[in-house]
């Protein structure tokens, strides 16, 4: 586990998953949430699971990138 959240932790890591995670969690909070921004009716709610959405891409982009790391490092490759 500390071998993976070391990983998790790089640099390069992070800056990828935070792009990702700014890109695809602004695009799916446009895609769920444009009318009530346009309405002006947003909740508190509303704003928590919008601040939620960005962490679900992070997370994803942040699993992939440590899983071809491990992969790479132990010399597997997705390439038949």
């Amino acid at each position: 586990m500390q071998a993976w959240l070391s990983l998790a932790g790089r640099r390069d890591v992070v800056v990828r998953a935070l792009r990702v995670a700014l890109v695809v969690g602004t695009l799916l909070i446009l895609i769920n949430y444009a009318d009530r921004v346009v309405a002006d009716d947003l909740t508190r709610a509303d704003w928590i699971k919008m601040a939620i959405t960005y962490l679900v891409p992070y997370g994803v982009s942040t699993y992939s990138a440590v899983g071809a790391l491990r992969a790479q490092d132990s010399g597997q490759s997705d390439k038949p």
